[in-house]
């Protein structure tokens, strides 16, 4: 089969479709060849996948003529509860209400304010690392990643610590409702999103009893969103998306990024021999790795994007693992590159839904990574990597590792 034949084949919809990998020959010729392209989904209406970099840009700025909240930002048409749950979420929401919700949580997410965290998140890494040291061979995906976020976003809301791995399973869950393994048949659609909600509700209120506020939860609560305090409902809709990118894009970051590292040793051993390009081997693999692979927009009017007509009520998903390849803007895409400058990628949004907590994540990455290589002078798989199944979330199942001095 031609590549063109395969990219115009490839099924955008379908989670098997990543299972072994994505699909980037194919998304290469699209980009070259229908950067705009149609997908149909099965029981449902298609949508466009935008695959170049300016497009997934032009649609992030305008959400005048791309709304994220009309239909979400999922590919699947969500029943009515969970789509009104979603809209609680600040990635759901469209000006000006967007603005009202998010301005006055930014300030706790601001590169100082997050640097200030760097002496924890060290701590925090190093425990992580000392329990790895002792089991030598782990699942790394649960039993080292997941721990790092998981801690982080705990202590940020003040969180119980017995609580904290269940709410790591909910957000897991939330967004990998695709995997059998992961989603079983005993949950219904939106089951752990509601779940998490609900949980948050009861914490808020829980909260306001105690008048707490040396927290972000307490921050929140006390907060003035356009003139009136956050209900404890729409508190949840905030907990569920902060929890959730939190704990399992963070998560994903680390377990893809190591993968990735071991995958080019080469990289690896630079890695090793400068520890001053943490920050920008970070940058690489957030965009080699892209957590999730796209976010949709919902047309308000019709409109042409990039010489292809989109009608008012058409979907639009925004594709950041093409946007972040392609070849108009980076040199040499499909390399892993951790000298990589500039590395504009998309992974992290753009415009007014440019993600709260990229710098966060950022520094999570640069300290777990430096912590893990300076402890272990040996890194080696020890069995096959596997891949969550999704059309969304790209990201790893298991990776199993033996970590050596």
């Amino acid at each position: 089969m031609s590549t063109a034949t395969a990219a115009a084949s490839v099924d955008l919809a379908d989670p098997d479709t990543f299972v072994a990998g994505v699909p980037h020959e194919a998304f290469a010729e699209l980009r070259r060849t229908d950067p705009v392209h149609w997908q149909p989904m099965g029981g449902q209406a298609g949508f466009w996948a935008v695959l170049r970099h300016a497009d997934v840009v032009h649609v992030a700025r305008h959400p005048e003529i791309f709304s994220s909240s009309v239909g979400g930002v999922v590919l699947e048409d969500l029943q009515a509860d969970a789509l009104a749950r979603m809209r609680n979420m600040l990635l759901a929401m469209d000006p000006p209400r967007h603005h009202i919700h998010r301005a006055p949580i930014s300030p706790h997410f601001r590169p100082k304010v997050v640097a200030g965290m760097e002496l924890r998140v060290r701590q925090i890494c190093r425990e992580i690392v000392g329990g790895a040291r002792e089991r030598c061979e782990v699942e790394f995906v649960h039993d080292v990643a997941s721990r790092l976020p998981a801690q982080v976003i705990g202590e940020l809301f003040g969180l119980p610590r017995q609580d904290w791995s269940y709410l790591q399973k909910l957000a897991e869950i939330t967004t990998s409702s695709q995997d059998p393994d992961l989603y079983g048949p005993d949950n219904a659609e939106g089951q752990a999103g509601a779940e998490m909600a609900a949980y948050a509700v009861e914490f808020a209120r829980a909260r306001r009893r105690t008048g707490r506020v040396d927290d972000l939860t307490g921050e929140i609560l006390e907060a003035d969103f356009g003139g009136r305090p956050m209900s404890d409902l729409e508190f949840g809709g905030f907990f569920v998306q902060l929890v959730t990118a939190g704990n399992d894009t963070t998560k994903g970051m680390l377990s893809s990024g190591l993968l990735t590292l071991l995958r080019h040793p080469d990289q690896l051993a630079v890695l090793r021999a400068e520890p001053a390009l943490l920050a920008s081997a970070v940058e690489e693999i957030i965009r080699y790795d892209n957590p999730l692979h796209y976010f949709r927009r919902t047309a308000l009017v019709d409109t042409d994007l990039a010489g292809v007509w989109i009608s008012a009520g058409d979907k639009v998903a925004m594709y950041y693992t093409s946007a972040n390849r392609d070849e108009l803007v980076f040199a040499d895409p499909q390399a892993f590159d951790i000298r990589r400058r500039p590395n504009p990628h998309l992974s992290f949004g753009m415009g007014g839904h440019f993600c709260l907590g990229a710098h966060l994540a950022r520094l999570e990455g640069r300290v777990f990574f430096g912590e893990l290589l300076d402890a272990f002078g040996t890194i080696e798989l020890v069995g096959d990597p596997v891949r969550v199944r999704s059309n969304l979330n790209n990201s790893l199942k298991t990776l199993p590792v033996r970590l050596t001095d």
